[in-house]
């Protein structure tokens, strides 16, 4: 990172509302333009001019950006600093996750970034998980890595080395939830392969464009509640969910209905084993009668892999608490804390009881354990998970 103060432009759904700028004390500051009048993100209404942050990029531009694989890559390729957010997002943040965009506010031509098959050039995408923003071929009918222009209406997500199950866990997830919550609760999925990488990986529907590519705002909890992503890239466990259905009570334009909605998920991650809910796994998305909870998203049964945190992301009632020891009684306590009444705590258990007994087809069979341990595991870890909390 050069001595000299950086200034961005930052865009809404492709035009200029105002610029990012570093400061001497080394912050982050972000301006409206003067004859701007929209909120482009909860943290920074309008109402309010200049939103400083006194101690590196502000939490919502830093979670525009990668975590872990992707950020690796992007910053080798464009022999920029890991750790710098705001030189990462002058390379790649024109077209982010959401509505909001990041580009250099100069007149000198940026080096150039490499095209390869894992930077997506002047793209990004936040998350730890090793994934690309793909388009669809339909000459080949295959996914190939988007380019800098041009429509990337998927998420390309793949395996890891350690983790060589990890897109059959999250379709078994979310085809699970897509069953027991219902298909307009889940982000869209398919598997497919990617060509130049020559790898099966699941491929999700970004719900964050419209068919014909308009950027639809889209934020997640982490940053509309300002959490600082940490050197660790901890941030987003440092919150409860009380605090993230808060998150719903204030900004949301049906909060009665968007809360309920949020229970019912935390107590069908809780029977699927997915752990690792934290606040960039929620996110609001723009409808058109405003900031509504988005579709279910990042989803997976963490009690598969030895060596990971088993404790559910966020804390309870001022606790991190192990996933298979979240009892009921625990979970009616946290859905009146949030406001949901008694009836509506009772029909969603009821309800969650009845989609999951009829859910049962999409779990992988038994009588495979000789041939998939892998699925036999994960078909016990949730029926044990449904039996504890749904069955009476």
């Amino acid at each position: 990172m050069s001595d000299a103060l950086r200034v961005a432009k930052i865009t809404f759904r492709g035009q200029v509302a105002g610029r990012l700028e570093e400061t001497a004390a080394g912050g982050t500051r972000f301006i409206y333009h003067g004859e701007w009048r929209e909120t482009i993100a909860c943290c920074l209404p309008v109402a309010r001019r200049e939103h400083e942050w006194a101690i590196g990029l502000h939490p919502f531009f830093q979670h525009l950006g990668p975590e872990g694989w992707l950020r690796e890559k992007q910053a080798r390729t464009a022999h920029v600093a890991d750790e710098d957010d705001f030189g990462l997002l002058l390379r790649y943040g024109e077209d982010c996750i959401g509505a909001v965009g990041v580009i250099p506010d100069t007149d000198e031509a940026q080096p150039a970034v490499a095209i390869n098959e894992v930077t997506n050039p002047g793209r990004t995408v936040s998350g730890v998980q090793r994934k690309l923003l793909v388009a669809r071929d339909e000459a080949t009918q295959t996914f190939r890595p988007a380019s800098a222009t041009g429509l990337a209406p998927y998420i390309a997500k793949f395996n890891s080395q350690t983790l060589p199950t990890l897109v059959r866990n999250e379709t078994l997830c979310l085809r699970w939830l897509t069953a027991v919550l219902g298909a307009e609760e889940v982000t869209v999925f398919q598997r497919g392969l990617v060509a130049e990488i020559n790898e099966d990986a699941l491929i999700v529907t970004r719900f964050d464009r419209t068919q014909d590519g308009q950027k639809l705002r889209a934020e997640d909890f982490a940053q509309i509640l300002c959490k600082p992503r940490g050197a660790d890239f901890s941030g987003k466990y440092e919150s409860s969910y009380e605090e993230a259905a808060s998150v719903i009570s204030n900004h949301s334009v049906r909060p009665e209905i968007d809360l309920a909605r949020f229970f019912r998920r935390l107590v069908a991650f809780v029977a699927v084993g997915n752990a690792d809910a934290h606040l960039k796994n929620f996110s609001l998305l723009e409808r058109p009668e405003g900031l509504r909870l988005s579709p279910v998203y990042d989803v997976v049964n963490i009690g598969l892999y030895e060596g990971y945190d088993q404790k559910f992301a966020l804390n309870i009632d001022g606790k991190k608490i192990l996933i298979n020891e979240i009892s009921r009684p625990l979970l009616v306590g946290l859905g009146a804390q949030i406001g949901l009444s008694k009836a509506t705590i009772e029909s969603t258990f009821r309800d969650l009881r009845n989609r999951a007994r009829q859910a049962e087809q999409h779990l992988p069979q038994v009588q495979d354990e000789g041939r998939d341990p892998f699925g036999v595991n994960y078909t016990e870890l949730v029926r044990n998970g449904c039996r504890r909390l749904l069955e009476e």
